[in-house]
């Protein structure tokens, strides 16, 4: 029960994007099309999970019995940064398609805060383990993917849409935003 709880939060309750307000940059610059934020939102998934696995493992095995721990964050982003080059070495092998569709998106995974911030939040949980670690970053990760998906789906129904001419791209894109935060609102006090 406590797993659902937590997947209910991080996707709908606490989303790190729509309430959080963390990984907006991607949010906003990935999601003009639907295909592209879905690869964008596995590219997430993958370096959130190993980047919440390796800092929360560095973190309680090598960092705080040391003495180290004022080191977390330069820590994290120097394992969230070598994950991102390992996830686009991959991307070019397996799928030159997908690389060539996120293009500068991919190298933003490493600046992209919400990876960071789901990292630091992992450790601050009641009861952290690593297991409880671990899925707190893939629920995570899927509300992150089920808002950018959102909004790029909504963002290519604009496309076909009368808008007047001083609320075409940027401020529209922010109005909806900003509406689809207030939705997610909605479920606070869910879980």
């Amino acid at each position: 029960m406590e797993y659902v709880l937590i997947l209910i939060a991080a996707v709908f309750v606490n989303n790190i994007v729509l309430s959080q307000f963390l990984g907006i940059c991607p949010f906003l610059g990935v999601s003009n099309k639907v295909s592209t934020s879905v690869g964008m939102s596995g590219a997430v998934l993958f370096v959130m999970t190993i980047a919440t696995l390796v800092t929360y493992l560095l973190y309680n095995f090598i960092l705080v019995p040391m003495g180290l721990d004022y080191l977390r964050t330069i820590t994290f982003i120097l394992v969230i940064a070598s994950l991102v080059q390992m996830v686009e070495i991959i991307l070019k092998k397996v799928s030159p398609a997908l690389y060539q569709a996120l293009g500068v998106f991919l190298p933003l995974i490493t600046t992209n805060c919400a990876i960071l911030g789901v990292a630091i939040l992992a450790l601050g949980m009641e009861n952290a383990s690593l297991l409880k670690a671990v899925f707190f970053a893939i629920a995570n990760a899927l509300g992150f993917a089920l808002a950018l998906v959102l909004f790029a789906s909504i963002r290519e129904q604009l496309e076909l849409m009368d808008i007047p001419e001083g609320m075409k791209g940027v401020p529209i894109n922010l109005l909806v935003a900003g509406l689809l935060s207030l939705a997610f609102l909605g479920f606070t006090g869910l879980a």
